[in-house]
C-alpha cells in the first residue's frame, strides 16, 4: 500500500510537468492570435520543449548523478513552477518561447527517475501495472491539464492558463516534499557514459518503434484544437470539453494498456496501431460533422493514451529498468513530438488543417513495418 502511494506521488508530479509541456496544445490558437504568428509557428511552443528534452534529456541525468534523487524531484518542479508564472506576463513571442525551454532541461530528470522508481520497486510481472501508474500523471495531464488551460484561456485570457499551469506544478512540489521518502541512488551514469547499451539491437528496435508510434500520435493530436475549431466549428468552450473528454476516456485506455502489455505485448502493440490509424481515418472521413465527432474524439482518446506506455515497454523489455535507459526513452519520445508536431505543422502548411491526419497515418503505417521487423527478429533469435 505505502508502494502505491510513492508511486501515485510520483505520477502527481508526472502531472504538473506534463501539464506545463502539453497544456498549450489547448490554447494554441489563442497564443498565435494574441502574439500574431500562424499557428504552424506557435507550434514551436511545443515542438521546442520537446526538442530540448530530446537532446539535454541523458546529459542532464548523468550531470546530475551525484545529487539526491528526492532534491532533483523539488528543484525541477520548483522550475516549472517559476517559468510557468514567469511565461503568464511576457509580451514577446520568442521571450516566450525562451522561457519554456528552460523546464524542459529538466523534465527527463524528473521522468527518468520516476520510471526507474517504478520499475525497481515492483515485482517484474507488475512492472506494465506500476509504469501505467506513473504514465496516469501523463493521462490525467490530459484529463485535466490541457482542457483546463483551454477553459482559462477561454473564460479568462492565455495568461491564466499559464498561472493555472504554475499552481499544478506547486500542487505537486509539495505532495513530493512531503510524502515521497528519500530515493536511494543507483545509477550507472556516475562511471561514465553507459556506451555498451547502444549495442544492443533489440534497444534500437524499440526505439526506432516508440519514435514513429509517438511522432504519429502528435502529428495531429498536436493540432486537435486548431483542428475541432477550423473544421468541426466548435467553440471554446466546446474545444475544452472535448479535450476532457478525450483525456477522460484515456485514463481507461492507460489501465488497459498497462494490463496486457505485459501479457501480450506484440499483440497489444499491434492492435493499437491499427486501431489508431482507423480512427485517424474516420477523423478525415467525419472531420466536419459535429455529431460523430464527439464519438470519434472519445474513442481516440481511449486508444491515444496508451502509446507512450507501450513505447516505453517495447524500449525498456530490451535492457533495464535504469534511470538511463528511461531517460533516453524520454529523449527519443520527445526527439518524436517534435518530429511529429513539426511534420504536422508542415503538412498543415502544405495541405490544409482538414488534412493533417494523414501526417499521422505515414507514421503509424512505418512503426507498423517496424513492428512486424521487431517480431520477425525476435522470432529468428529464439
Amino acid at each position: 500500500m505505502k508502494m502505491n502511494r510513492n508511486l501515485y506521488v510520483l505520477a502527481l508530479g508526472v502531472f504538473g510537468i506534463t501539464t506545463t509541456e502539453f497544456g498549450v496544445i489547448g490554447v494554441l490558437p489563442e497564443l498565435a492570435s494574441a502574439f500574431r504568428v500562424s499557428i504552424e509557428k506557435a507550434g514551436w511552443l511545443l515542438s521546442a520543449f520537446a526538442l530540448i528534452v530530446a537532446v539535454f534529456g541523458p546529459f542532464m541525468l548523468m550531470a546530475l548523478s551525484s545529487f539526491k534523487r528526492k532534491s532533483l524531484l523539488i528543484f525541477s518542479l520548483l522550475i516549472f513552477v517559476t517559468a510557468n508564472v514567469l511565461s503568464a506576463y511576457v509580451t514577446d513571442f520568442y521571450l516566450l518561447l525562451a522561457v519554456r525551454m528552460i523546464p524542459a532541461f529538466f523534465h527527463p530528470v524528473y521522468w527518468s527517475i520516476a520510471l526507474s522508481a517504478a520499475g525497481k520497486t515492483s515485482d517484474p510481472k507488475e512492472k506494465s501495472r506500476a509504469v501505467s501508474i506513473i504514465f496516469s500523471g501523463l493521462t490525467l495531464a490530459t484529463v485535466l491539464g490541457v482542457p483546463l488551460a483551454a477553459f482559462m484561456a477561454d473564460l479568462f485570457s492565455w495568461k491564466s492558463s499559464f498561472l493555472l499551469t504554475a499552481f499544478i506544478n506547486a500542487v505537486a512540489l509539495a505532495g513530493v516534499w512531503i510524502y515521497l521518502p528519500p530515493i536511494q541512488n543507483k545509477t550507472e551514469t556516475s562511471k561514465g557514459f553507459p556506451g555498451h547499451i547502444f549495442y544492443n539491437k533489440h534497444l534500437w528496435i524499440g526505439l526506432f518503434l516508440a519514435f514513429f508510434t509517438i511522432a504519429a500520435m502528435y502529428s495531429t493530436y498536436g493540432y486537435m484544437a486548431d483542428f475541432l475549431k477550423n473544421i468541426t466549428q466548435m467553440n471554446g468552450k466546446q474545444v475544452s470539453l472535448m479535450l476532457f473528454l478525450f483525456g477522460t476516456v484515456g485514463i481507461i485506455g492507460n489501465k488497459i494498456a498497462g494490463k496486457y502489455m505485459s501479457r501480450f505485448p506484440f499483440q497489444t502493440t499491434l492492435l493499437f496501431l491499427m486501431l489508431l490509424s482507423a480512427i485517424h481515418l474516420l477523423i478525415w472521413y467525419y472531420g466536419n460533422h459535429f455529431a460523430p465527432m464527439i464519438w470519434i474524439v472519445g474513442c481516440w482518446g481511449l486508444v491515444h493514451s496508451g502509446g507512450f506506455l507501450i513505447s516505453n515497454i517495447n524500449v525498456t523489455s530490451s535492457s533495464d529498468s535504469s534511470e538511463f535507459i528511461n531517460s533516453i526513452f524520454t529523449s527519443c519520445g520527445n526527439f518524436a513530438v517534435t518530429a511529429g508536431t513539426l511534420f504536422g505543422g508542415f503538412w498543415i502548411a502544405r495541405f490544409g488543417i482538414e488534412n493533417i491526419v494523414w501526417s499521422s497515418i505515414i507514421g503509424l503505417i512505418l512503426a507498423l513495418i517496424i513492428l512486424l521487423i521487431k517480431r520477425k527478429y525476435t522470432e529468428t533469435k529464439l
